[in-house]
């Protein structure tokens, strides 16, 4: 079993030095406990997914050169999420608008080698499995 992700929803990459909450817009139409419900769009940089504070991957250009400037000193700059595909895994048992449900054990992957992970779903009643 396992827990449907709403609007709210506190997450977290491997690469950043803050989490964030899961932003659904309310398009969908589907309301777990009064916040929307997210599906396997709600992936979208600055839209759905907010910056993590500062990155520290070297894998982000950014911080790989002012890592360089800086002598080699690993030298955080702001997260801004390049997220490559959709949450997976899903649960497509459940369609939230037509589209399969993102739960609890949902993740993203970032292009500078972050993995966007949940770390509490911000409800406590909907389940699948």
């Amino acid at each position: 079993m396992s827990l449907c992700l709403s609007s709210g929803a506190n997450l977290m990459c491997s690469f950043g030095t803050v989490p964030t909450s899961l932003n659904v817009l309310p398009k969908n139409g589907v309301n777990i406990n009064g916040k929307a419900a997210a599906c396997i769009e709600d992936n979208v940089p600055n839209v759905n997914i907010m910056p993590f504070g500062m990155c520290t991957s070297l894998a982000n250009p950014a911080v790989a050169s002012a890592t360089a400037a800086a002598l080699g000193v690993l030298t955080p700059q702001p997260c801004v999420p390049n997220i490559i595909g959709t949450w997976m895994p899903v649960a497509p048992q459940v369609l939230i608008g037509g589209k399969p449900a993102v739960t609890i054990e949902s993740k993203l992957q970032c292009a500078y080698a972050g993995t966007i992970s949940v770390v509490a779903p911000s409800q406590s009643n909907v389940m699948v499995g």
